[in-house]
């Protein structure tokens, strides 16, 4: 017994049992009321969380389309000029392949040394703006997507389907095709001739019309 329930002499009673019991449902009650806060913050703070990430994702997905579609805008306008200027690399590129190199005279050697600067200097500029070249070597496999076959011929040290040669170089502006390259390609090799079956019937009849006539 406690001194205040016995300060008088005589046993606690039922009412100051009832206050006692009221206290302590009033902690236990605050204990409650703490905990779910803390799970309705939790819950709150999972939720912007994820709220952030999908924010987050949203901004990189738009950068990225914007990125795209100021791409496309750029390779939209300069496709045109750069598909126009692809006969002028042409003929510069074939005036530098047929040059006469060797020459003795200082004229003809500057003029040839301005044409390969000149075809040097387009093709950078053609670089500079992605313009690039598509020229596959020998022996690399056959892309529908950058290249346009010409003519098959056989080739016994290459596989099937495989360039031969480029007869004339393709261009690619920013992943997209302005010109395929055209090039021969190595033919599949010719299926052999099945042998013939001397049991067929062509050759039964055969035979047994020798042998009557034999007869």
């Amino acid at each position: 017994m406690t001194e205040d329930a016995t300060e008088n002499g005589h046993e606690p009673g039922e009412e100051w049992l009832r206050e006692h019991d009221r206290g302590g449902d009033g902690d236990s009650a605050e204990m409650f009321d703490a905990a779910a806060e803390l799970e309705r913050l939790a819950a709150e703070n999972a939720t912007l969380k994820e709220q952030a990430l999908r924010y987050a994702a949203e901004a990189e997905n738009t950068r990225r389309r914007a990125e795209r579609e100021a791409n496309d805008a750029r390779a939209f306008a300069i496709q045109r000029f750069a598909r126009d200027l692809l006969d002028a690399s042409d003929n510069l590129a074939r005036a530098v392949a047929h040059a006469p190199k060797e020459s003795a005279d200082a004229t003809v050697k500057n003029f040839v040394l301005g044409v390969e600067m000149t075809e040097k200097a387009l093709q950078g500029a053609f670089e500079r703006n992605g313009v690039k070249r598509v020229d596959p070597a020998r022996g690399d496999r056959f892309d529908p997507h950058l290249h346009q076959a010409m003519m098959e011929q056989p080739a016994a040290d290459l596989a099937p389907g495989s360039v031969l040669s480029v007869m004339q170089v393709g261009y690619e502006l920013f992943g997209r095709i302005l010109r395929p390259a055209l090039v021969a390609v190595s033919a599949k090799a010719p299926a052999a001739a099945e042998p013939a079956n001397p049991y067929a019937q062509g050759a039964t009849d055969a035979a047994g019309a020798e042998l009557d006539t034999k007869a």
